[in-house]
């Protein structure tokens, strides 16, 4: 049974071999179909995602030569021995069936619910667990080798979020964890990535505290200060300005949730 990876390049995976559609469009197509799986997805919404506002006239005819495509290429490489029973036909437009692990879209977000509960929950091996498996998903940003339509921008957006929230909760589970040297690296990477989020300094300032490498730890945050001064008008949240306040007086910086 086929498998459907967007967390990264638009890829239809059997056996372990990934398998791309040539097409743009075709991509496009299948993408929707994909992260909309098991619903019907309007024509008129992919007909919105494909040409935007200026469809052409056979715009429902071309769309329907897009989705026999899309079948064909299953059935062709052996990914699906009758592409009709997997890309329905509805009267309102098309449905694509998947079981909750042929998209890793599902799995994600299914570890990312599980790592989220044990959080909650206090179990922070299970939740750094749970959630670095989300993250190894990605390869790439989601959807790379599709150029996206008005819907799909936003999909884009929504996952891209998702991935930060997950990143977020993952170091929040590691520093619990005592890992704060460990983190280091990666939260370089992020500050430098995500430059605007508070969260990811937060936690870079905190895991240098913990370190011992408070003078390092006070850099951050005037580079972060300086940042949102410059860039934005803006302050360090409350949070962050009680870390500093921590550091300036020789304390063991806390978690920004405690």
């Amino acid at each position: 049974m086929a498998t459907f990876q967007l967390l990264g390049p638009v890829e239809i995976v059997v056996d372990g071999h990934p398998h791309t559609l040539g097409q743009h469009k075709l991509r496009q197509v299948l993408a929707m179909l994909a992260l909309r799986a098991n619903q019907i997805v309007d024509t008129d919404l992919l007909i919105r995602e494909l040409w935007d506002e200026d469809p052409p006239k056979n715009a429902r005819t071309i769309l329907h030569t897009y989705v026999y495509q899309v079948r064909k290429h299953l059935e062709r490489d052996g990914l699906c021995p009758h592409g009709e029973e997997l890309v329905e036909t509805r009267t309102a437009g098309y449905l694509l069936r998947a079981g909750e692990d042929d998209l890793d879209v599902f799995r994600f977000d299914r570890l990312i619910r599980q790592g989220r509960q044990a959080l909650d929950e206090g179990d922070m091996a299970l939740a750094a667990e749970s959630l670095r498996q989300a993250l190894d998903m990605w390869s790439g940003r989601a959807l790379a080798d599709v150029l996206p339509g008005p819907v799909l921008r936003g999909h884009v957006v929504a996952l891209d979020e998702q991935r930060v929230c997950a990143q977020e909760m993952c170091i929040e589970a590691g520093l619990e964890l005592g890992r704060h040297r460990d983190l280091l690296p990666e939260l370089r990477l992020l500050v430098e990535t995500h430059p605007y989020n508070e969260g990811f300094h937060g936690q870079l300032i905190c895991a240098l505290g913990r370190c011992n490498r408070r003078n390092e730890a006070l850099d951050a945050y005037r580079h972060l200060r300086d940042l949102l001064d410059e860039d934005l008008g803006l302050a360090p949240s409350p949070e962050i300005q009680e870390l500093h306040r921590e550091l300036l007086s020789a304390g063991m910086p806390k978690d920004l949730a405690s």
